[in-house]
């Protein structure tokens, strides 16, 4: 993978169809009837091609690329892989995950080769194909380290020399760049994709799961966006840039921007904007960041105003650090978002100004007036004698509405936030909140 893309290199050609989910849906029983974490999701894959899914936490983009790979299966729907229906696991597709996945015990060499002896595939064969997936990858010379002396860039090579050595049709890849520093996940990715455009791998599709918008600009042909809480696809957008791609370009960068500005747009068909209910999912996201970006959006050069994806570069941040924080501020009525741009209102502004006490008080309203679960809290503890009650309480009403482990977080996210308020008290040993040691 030391090769540099020529300008002259042309993608595997575009051809078949290799995949085809059809109305999958995904869901989980609850009290208050099924969960739903993907809802008649539909999508195809053609020879040629690289796919991005594209979502914030909730969407279900890895349950969705489970279920193409053949780990788990849909409540509903089927997956049609190669003209037939997918039961299990299926040869042919490989997946790379975003943890190193790997084996301690072994070397890169027996690690690259475990797929294949689980294959049955003799001794022989097994080393040669080996052999040649971690030279392709650019790991020639380290066949018999072990992971522990390698660094995370060169594990997750391992991990797509196991993937290649497979000679999948199709890649599934599960954010394989986002455990990586920045330089290294951009090394990586560009030598991944000068294989791909020098057709030097037996893969003849790619469908990667990413939080990165620019990364799925530079990478994919088709990004498919999913909404959360449930997953659908609700936009699907084709890149008309020739590879390779230039980050800076004002055609890639308006790209960028118009993504940005459909995945934070809310849906408004009915005119009404409708804010959160007691089993909504809230994340996670501290109060240190929330003020924090109040802070930095109120001063120069965005006095109060900053186009999303300028301040995800400013920041270093990606889609799943960006956005919880500009939607929660949103939800509290701090800030609006519109067409890509993140806007103070006046009550931040506000906040920006004051010191520490002040700003817990105003937080505590905003809190209490938009965050219904934070105001059941305080009327339970205010309506009980002793002004207690046990978290299991409020984390059972939660599972009506939420998966085991949204409930947990939830509640997790609304003790971090109503701590900061002084609207309740919380004990983690005792698992109990009150009202002891609140200023009322």
């Amino acid at each position: 993978m030391t090769a540099s893309a020529s300008a002259t290199a042309v993608p595997p050609r575009r051809g078949d169809e290799i995949l085809s989910v059809r109305h999958v849906t995904r869901g989980f029983d609850k009290s208050q009837g099924e969960l739903l974490v993907l809802d008649d999701v539909n999508l195809s894959l053609r020879s040629g091609e690289i796919v991005g899914l594209l979502g914030r936490s909730g969407s279900g983009k890895s349950t969705l690329l489970r279920i193409i790979s053949g780990l788990i299966e849909p409540t509903s729907g089927e997956v049609i892989y190669q003209g037939q229906p997918l039961r299990g696991a299926a040869r042919g597709v490989a997946m790379v995950f975003q943890t190193f996945a790997l084996f301690p015990w072994l070397t890169v060499l027996q690690n690259v080769e475990a797929g294949l002896e689980a294959q049955g595939v003799p001794a022989d064969e097994r080393r040669r194909r080996a052999l040649a997936a971690i030279d392709l990858i650019g790991l020639d010379g380290f066949e018999n380290a072990y992971p522990r002396e390698m660094s995370g860039g060169m594990r997750q090579r391992v991990g797509f020399a196991r993937a290649l050595v497979v000679n999948p049709t199709l890649l599934l890849m599960d954010e394989p760049f986002s455990a990586l520093d920045v330089l290294t996940a951009e090394t990586l990715r560009t030598d991944l994709l000068d294989l791909w455009t020098q057709g030097r791998m037996p893969i003849q599709s790619i469908l990667i799961v990413t939080h990165n918008i620019e990364e799925a600009v530079f990478l994919c042909d088709r990004i498919l966006v999913l909404s959360s809480n449930p997953g659908r696809v609700v936009a699907e957008i084709k890149v008309p840039f020739q590879h390779p791609r230039h980050r800076l370009d004002p055609a890639f960068r308006a790209l960028v921007d118009d993504i940005y500005a459909q995945m934070t747009a809310r849906p408004a068909s009915d005119g009404v904007r409708r804010g959160l209910s007691l089993g909504s999912r809230l994340p996670r996201v501290s109060t240190n960041l929330i003020a924090g970006l109040i802070e930095t959006l109120v001063m120069a050069p965005y006095h109060g105003r900053a186009d999303l994806p300028e301040i995800a570069r400013s920041l270093h941040y990606e889609v799943d650090d960006l956005f919880p924080v500009a939607e929660v501020l949103q939800t509290l009525g701090f800030v609006e978002l519109r067409d890509g741009d993140i806007i103070l209102l006046p009550a931040a502004r506000m906040f920006a100004e004051m010191d520490t006490q002040q700003r817990k008080k105003l937080f505590a309203e905003h809190l209490l007036q938009h965050v219904p679960l934070a105001a059941h809290i305080r009327q339970v503890l205010n309506e009980r004698p002793g002004h207690r009650a046990p978290r299991v309480r409020f984390e059972q009403e939660l599972e009506d509405f939420l998966t085991d482990g949204a409930a947990e977080e939830t509640l997790d996210t609304a003790i971090t936030w109503g701590r900061y308020a002084e609207i309740f008290s919380y004990n983690d040993k005792s698992e109990m909140f009150s009202l002891q040691d609140v200023e009322d």
